[in-house]
């Protein structure tokens, strides 16, 4: 995009193409199984033919969890059961492989990347390709003041950007979106409470384990910065400017241009579902490049996820974070892209599909031989015919 429009992205994000899902759905039909004996699966396996824009799906090889961190200034009032400024130690735990992400991204071969965009902590801490788009260092606290000034949310939602243009050209093919933040699922309900109407009661959830007064606490934090959300609706950066943050910035940013570059993307957690809900603001035919991995108990992804009519694809309310639970998601479609692919028709369909090859051989050895061996040609200038 030459400007930074963002109006553009709704007229550019297209729809994936429905005629490979359509395909897939002719491949089904043709295997001799029991009609949607398969599940989700079958559902998953036409969404990865239509992304792909073919069928039968490559399968999934070059998966990446690609994770935005920052704190939250937020996160001061006490909404977390994690400390405020712990991020960087969370940081550094998926850096050196600690982390349950990492552990399981080596299990079912995916790498994982980290991009700090507001991580309160020094940038000589991380490597340079980490901090490489950081935009600040925390943010502001959303109750009482804006996480970012507008340059700041516009910086970070081009950063996102970048980053997707990055991992389409790296040959990515699956993105597994995640986040690393103490107080994010603080900011995440104030987006997803605003965008879709409701009070604060309604959208705060227990995060990472808090207890009842921490939990009205949270509430409160919410329910104040809801006050200042709703008179930017009209603008998703100022929005995301006033109650969210670098990393909510990226993500949307993020989201946005994959959807523009045709690269699929799991969602996470709620801060992811609730960065998708102000890019469906932006662009409404984007959702249909992301799918949800599964759900985590928060009432506002329950929300997000309506408003959007997406479905998870599993449900172990796994709430930490880090991408772990659209990780968690990978395998289902691995399976998908595998069975589709791999499953043989039934015998009629195959048979069928073998005399169309047999019968369409002959032609084709004649297209690249020029003539068969019964009918060589017996002057030059006929060869010269024939090879025309």
């Amino acid at each position: 995009m030459s400007t930074f429009d963002l109006d553009e992205f709704s007229a550019l994000v297209a729809r994936p193409d429905d005629e490979y899902r359509q395909a897939a759905e002719e491949r089904y039909g043709a295997l001799g199984l029991p009609r949607r004996s398969l599940g989700t699966l079958q559902e998953l396996g036409g969404w990865l033919a239509a992304v792909q824009a073919t069928c039968p799906p490559a399968p999934v090889r070059r998966a990446k969890a690609v994770l935005f961190a920052a704190d939250h200034g937020v996160a001061a009032l006490g909404v977390s059961a994690l400390p405020a400024g712990s991020t960087a130690r969370r940081v550094r735990a998926v850096l050196d492989g600690t982390a349950p992400v990492s552990l399981l991204a080596e299990q079912y071969g995916a790498q994982v990347r980290v991009v700090d965009m507001a991580v309160d902590a020094d940038p000589e801490e991380f490597p340079a390709e980490v901090v490489r788009h950081r935009v600040r260092r925390g943010s502001g606290r959303i109750d009482i003041e804006d996480a970012l000034t507008r340059e700041q949310a516009e910086a970070a939602f081009r950063a996102g950007m970048a980053v997707a243009d990055e991992e389409a050209d790296a040959g990515t093919d699956l993105v597994l979106l995640g986040d690393i933040g103490v107080g994010s699922t603080t900011v995440a309900s104030v987006l997803v409470g605003a965008l879709c109407g409701t009070d604060a009661a309604a959208v705060t959830g227990r995060g990472s384990g808090i207890d009842d007064r921490v939990w009205m606490v949270k509430c409160a934090a919410i329910r104040d910065a809801l006050r200042r959300a709703r008179p930017v609706l009209g603008d998703q950066l100022d929005l995301l400017a006033a109650t969210g943050g670098a990393d909510f910035a990226a993500m949307t940013g993020f989201l946005l241009q994959s959807a523009l570059r045709r690269t699929p993307v799991v969602l996470d957690g709620v801060v992811s579902a609730a960065c998708a809900l102000v890019a469906q603001r932006i662009a409404f035919r984007a959702p249909e490049w992301w799918r949800a991995g599964q759900a985590t108990g928060e009432p506002a992804q329950t929300k997000a996820y309506e408003r959007m009519s997406v479905e998870p694809m599993l449900e172990q309310r796994v709430a930490l974070g880090e991408g772990l639970g659209a990780l968690m998601a990978l395998p289902v479609l691995q399976a998908a892209s595998v069975l589709l692919a791999e499953l043989p028709l039934a015998p009629v369909e195959a048979a069928e599909a073998a005399d169309s090859a047999a019968a369409a051989e002959p032609t084709d050895a004649a297209q690249e031989t020029g003539a068969t061996e019964e009918t060589a040609p017996a002057e030059p200038a006929d060869q010269d015919e024939a090879a025309v």
